[in-house]
């Protein structure tokens, strides 16, 4: 079964967050720790690739037909601005 775009993403967002968690604990060996770093940076750029896919397909549907691009900053909720803290 193909799995779709979305569910790629999140996939990887939640293998990403496991991987943090298990760095975090500090307790990894050497060896372990390098592995899941290079996991997690691949799985960090997966996803920055499906977010800035994600912003272009936005920016392309914002789009007027007289004035060209319309760009409009995108403005976080209240809880994504509390989970950055």
């Amino acid at each position: 079964m193909v799995k779709k775009r979305s569910d790629q993403f999140e996939d990887a967002l939640k293998k990403l967050q496991g991987i943090v968690e298990k760095m975090e604990k500090g307790d990894l060996p050497l060896e372990e720790a390098m592995e899941q770093f290079t996991e997690g940076m691949r799985l960090a750029q997966l996803c920055h690739n499906k977010l800035e896919e994600a912003e272009t397909k936005v920016q392309m549907l914002l789009k007027e037909q007289q004035c060209g691009w319309v760009s409009v900053p995108f403005e976080k909720t209240q809880s994504a601005a509390e989970d950055e803290d």
